[in-house]
C-alpha cells in the first residue's frame, strides 16, 4: 500500500484531538470550546481523506484548502484553551507542532497541485 504522509499525519492528530477533547471534558470540565476543537480538528483528516475520492483536480484542491481552513481554526482554538488555562504547555507544544506541520504539508500539497510558479489560488480553482 502506498503511503499518504498526509492522511496517515492527520489520521493521528485527529485521535490526539480525540482524546484531548476526553480530557478538556471529564478533568477540566470544558464543553464549549473543546467541542468547537473537537470539530475543526478531526475536520482536517476528514477533508483530506475525501480529497482522496476527489472528481477532479480543482475538486481536490479545494478539499485541502477546506483542511487548510480547517487547520487554522484548530490552531486557534488551541492557543485559546491554552491561553486561558485548561490546555498544560506540555500538550499544547505537543498539539501545536503538530498542526503546524499538518499546515505546512497542506500548504506544500495545494503549491503542488497548482503548480510551483502559482501566486493566485482562488482564480486557478475557477479554471
Amino acid at each position: 500500500m502506498k503511503e499518504n504522509v498526509l492522511a496517515d499525519k492527520s489520521k493521528s492528530f485527529a485521535i490526539k484531538i480525540v482524546r484531548l477533547y476526553k480530557f478538556l471534558n471529564e478533568v477540566q470540565l470544558e464543553h464549549i470550546l473543546s467541542k468547537q476543537l473537537l470539530k475543526s480538528g478531526t475536520s482536517i483528516g476528514a477533508n483530506a481523506k475525501e480529497g482522496a475520492y476527489a472528481q477532479t483536480k480543482a475538486d481536490l484542491i479545494s478539499k485541502l484548502f477546506i483542511a487548510q481552513k480547517e487547520c487554522a481554526e484548530t490552531e486557534y482554538w488551541l492557543e485559546l484553551l491554552y491561553e486561558s488555562g485548561y490546555i498544560p504547555t506540555d500538550k499544547f507544544e505537543d498539539m501545536y507542532k503538530d498542526c503546524q506541520e499538518l499546515m505546512r504539508i497542506l500548504v506544500a500539497s495545494t503549491k503542488t497541485l497548482q503548480g510551483k510558479n502559482s501566486t493566485d489560488n482562488i482564480e486557478q480553482l475557477e479554471e
